[in-house]
């Protein structure tokens, strides 16, 4: 009971607290972007369950979810989101960097695949240090059309470095489907001509069914001593950045949300337990979030000074 406890908690605090960006963003005082990650909970859920409490990660720039689950806060989540000092960076992040070093969240980026060898670097440096720490980079199906990671990955693969590729497929490179973008049929065939090992959650929203393939991808890559892909499809609700829904774009139909959305990862997974607790739990998260929102709006924005601290010249 106390895995689905956590992985709903995980689920509910990041639908939650980007359902409340969607309530909040048209009052503008959000300075920043925002790629939600409304769909993706499972996969972020289940990986993150199973990385911890040691392990290490690499996000892109759809950021919400894996800053929420490594970190298991929201009051400098929305610091950061909007602009005010107290986070890490101090209101310079933004939705797109955010970071959480004592948590194990490394760093996320805003720039498509620019953290896959970033996760290979640090696994380089654990394994060197004898560290038994495993790094998950998340990337999406865009990244992998970059050429940076065929050469992260055929380097983990030679050094044997303990990684997990986390490829969440969502059929999409913003708005460009599999079939306009890529000269082959199957990722994971490709995948199988590496010396690394290959996992698989098809299109399962159920975020303890990830958990427990991540668990597997995570013990083998400790005992076999190779890098592991892990591939896992999901469906991105809304549009590539914004808060808005965006079927009337012309490159995707309502027909595959509903699709998609009969099987809605935190909806199912609530089914999953007794009503009681969940209710609980999303009481004391929804307080979590509002206190944090309230304590975000109230906080100063950073001095004129900070606008050059930590700034390359």
């Amino acid at each position: 009971m106390n895995l689905k406890k956590n992985l709903y908690r995980h689920l509910y605090r990041i639908r939650a607290a980007e359902q409340k960006i969607i309530a909040l963003y048209n009052e503008d005082d959000m300075k920043t972007p925002v790629h939600l990650s409304i769909g993706e909970e499972a996969i972020i859920s289940g990986v993150v369950e199973a990385l911890k409490p040691s392990g290490q990660a690499f996000g892109t720039f759809r950021s919400h979810a894996l800053y929420i689950a490594m970190a298991e806060e929201t009051d400098l989540f929305f610091l950061e989101l909007y602009g005010k000092s107290g986070y890490i960076a101090n209101g310079k992040a933004g939705s797109m960097h955010l970071s959480n070093p004592q948590s194990g969240l490394l760093y996320s980026s805003a720039i498509v695949a620019s953290t896959i060898s970033l996760a290979v670097g640090a696994a380089y440096a654990n394994k060197r240090l004898n560290k038994p720490i495993i790094t998950a980079c998340f990337m999406g199906d865009g990244a992998v059309e970059e050429g940076v990671f065929w050469e992260s990955l055929n380097v983990a693969c030679l050094m044997h470095l303990p990684v997990l590729f986390v490829y969440e497929d969502n059929g999409l490179a913003i708005h460009a489907d599999f079939s306009t973008r890529k000269g082959y049929d199957s990722f994971q065939n490709i995948i199988m001509q590496y010396n690394c090992l290959l996992y698989d959650t098809g299109d399962s929203t159920d975020a303890e069914e990830i958990y427990h393939v991540a668990s597997a991808a995570m013990r083998a890559i400790s005992e076999k001593q190779k890098p592991a892909v892990l591939c896992s499809k999901y469906y991105r609700y809304y549009e590539h950045v914004g808060i808005n829904f965006d079927f009337n774009a012309g490159y995707r139909s309502r027909d595959e949300f509903e699709i998609w959305n009969r099987k809605d990862p935190v909806l199912t997974f609530r089914s999953k337990l007794d009503i009681s607790i969940a209710e609980e739990i999303e009481e004391d998260v929804n307080c979590q979030i509002d206190l944090s929102v309230r304590k975000a709006k109230e906080a100063p924005f950073a001095s004129s000074e900070e606008l050059y601290k930590g700034v390359y010249e």
